[in-house]
């Protein structure tokens, strides 16, 4: 049984969207974390509109059943647009990038959209290159599950050595439970099943299948996620797979929005 995905739609105050644009998040986020650059796209192609998703375990969303992998969050995708029946692409951030490059194999859309996020394995171990996100998630199994206030929690991310801006962004996920009590909401261990998936998992041949439309595949070129044999690998991709670059880091949406909205407004059938 699928999880049920919590979505908003956004769309241009004047005018009523003749297509949509499916947007998902990297892990630990949530599909608002793509709101501001959904409402410029809008503004800028307001024949579309953007449907902003949260996948399982993230933001509003269900939990999901095991197990808890890229492919079973992309059927979980599958199912929210089998369910809405209007999207005509879809978009994915790191690891939601993975998730829609699944997806991709399990619906029919014009194009779909891979925003810094590798489609094949990779070799290094958890602890070392992919670090970043691992290192996160450890310190979130560490970390008490209740907290008093928001910045407590804040307070405890950044004393652990990360900036404030990563640490208030986790905090978004310290919300109140039914009884009122401030949880995160977030589970580690659903987390680390996700990810350890998604470091693993295979998706190269699905790329390179121009039966699932057009793959629009957007390098940040300060980034390491790609990694070299990745860019490699894509420079010589067959005709219906196209490479974009943003100079920026991995959070490209939050260092480099005018150019994600530029690109996609551009390159959106």
């Amino acid at each position: 049984m699928p999880a049920q995905l919590h979505h908003e739609r956004i769309a241009h105050s004047d005018r009523e969207p003749e297509r949509w644009l499916l947007m998902t998040h990297g892990i630990y986020g949530a599909g608002n974390n793509w709101r501001a650059i959904a409402r410029k796209l809008t503004d800028q192609r307001p024949e579309w509109g953007v449907v902003l998703v949260d996948l399982r375990g993230h933001g509003r969303s269900e939990r999901g059943e095991p197990p808890h992998t890229v492919a079973a969050a992309a059927d979980d995708v599958r199912a929210l647009i089998a369910e809405l029946g209007d999207i005509d692409a879809i978009a994915g951030h790191s690891f939601g990038g993975k998730v829609v490059l699944a997806t991709r194999g399990l619906v029919e859309v014009r194009q779909t959209w891979v925003l810094d996020s590798n489609p094949g394995a990779r070799d290094a171990p958890l602890d070392a290159e992919q670090g970043s996100a691992m290192r996160v998630l450890e310190m979130l199994e560490r970390l008490p599950r209740t907290w008093a206030k928001r910045e407590d929690f804040v307070a405890a991310v950044t004393a652990e050595g990360y900036p404030l801006p990563l640490a208030q962004w986790l905090g978004m996920n310290i919300v109140p439970d039914a009884s009122g009590a401030l949880v995160m909401r977030l589970d580690p261990a659903q987390l680390r099943s996700l990810l350890t998936n998604y470091f693993a998992v295979e998706l190269w041949d699905s790329a390179f299948d121009p039966a699932h439309g057009d793959l629009e595949i957007v390098l940040a070129d300060r980034s390491s996620s790609v990694d070299a044999a990745a860019r490699t690998r894509l420079e010589g991709a067959p005709p219906h797979v196209h490479v974009h670059h943003v100079d920026a880091e991995h959070w490209l949406h939050i260092e480099a929005p005018a150019a994600v909205v530029t690109l996609l407004a551009a390159e959106l059938p």
